[in-house]
């Protein structure tokens, strides 16, 4: 299984507390320099006048013009907050400093790459906002026309099958970038690498819900992929053992108040 993440101190932890926003979008990047404006442009867009939000884009070592193009954007853009690590860390570890940062109770993630559509997150918010219980619940994009290569829709269908059948998420597609959830139910997460891939086993695993609505994806326009086919494949079918074993051990006690009879 893949190792735990921590990619901030403790110092740091409690300093990013929830506030009146409603919601915060994070949005890992690595090398995506052309594709961050456009990014943000949409996800703009999709929510001024509907939501009080910011979007914390995280940059996970890029070698390109990411980190500064960033930092420009910030300027044009107010609800945008940029934080980067020094070195490549991994996508996990990326969301993880973005919801550690997150200012609203609400988390939205989506790749970066562009091929998840923002203007599907109204939809995942009223969805997740019908729940009985928000911070026990999370809604899960699922990309139902994938728009991909034969090879690569192939290698995620048996991704999802092979997640399905042994962790029991009754998630069609746990891959897509496109979730809604509480920050509370996160942070009670076990951290580690390739966490992201199995975010809605590790909520139903805290006794939480999930609930998967249909959204759109495109073609990516511009930038090239991270992951290739099989090397996606086969880490996520090796860290689903890891997965499982957490799955096995939950611990949730029922806690008391203990006090004397005459208080």
């Amino acid at each position: 299984m893949s190792t735990l993440i921590n990619t901030v101190s403790d110092e740091q932890k409690d300093q990013a507390l929830p506030s009146s926003l409603a919601l915060s979008v994070v949005v890992p990047v690595m090398n995506e320099v052309e594709n961050v404006e456009p990014l943000i442009s949409e996800i703009a867009a999709a929510l001024r006048g509907r939501e009080t939000f910011e979007i914390i884009y995280v940059d996970d070592g890029s070698t390109d013009g990411t980190p500064a193009r960033l930092v420009e954007l910030t300027k044009a853009y107010p609800e945008l907050r940029a934080f980067g690590h020094k070195v490549c860390c991994g996508q996990s570890s990326a969301i993880l400093t973005g919801v550690r940062n997150a200012k609203a109770r609400l988390i939205a993630t989506l790749d970066g790459d562009g091929q998840n559509d923002p203007a599907d997150i109204p939809a995942l918010l009223i969805r997740i906002r019908a729940s009985e219980n928000i911070e026990q619940t999370m809604v899960a994009g699922w990309r139902a026309k994938r728009r991909d290569t034969f090879i690569r829709r192939l290698s995620s269908k048996v991704a999802n099958s092979i997640r399905s059948s042994m962790l029991k998420d009754r998630t069609p597609d746990t891959g897509c970038g496109l979730k809604i959830f509480s920050r509370e139910a996160f942070m009670r997460m076990p951290q580690f690498n390739h966490m992201h891939r199995f975010l809605p086993a590790l909520m139903i695993r805290g006794g939480g819900q999930v609930f998967s609505v249909e959204v759109n994806h495109r073609v990516r326009e511009r930038g090239a992929s991270k992951y290739g086919v099989w090397n996606r494949l086969w880490v996520g079918i090796i860290d689903i053992r890891g997965v499982m074993w957490l799955i096995r051990r939950p611990v949730s006690p029922v806690v008391e108040h203990l006090k004397r009879p005459d208080i």
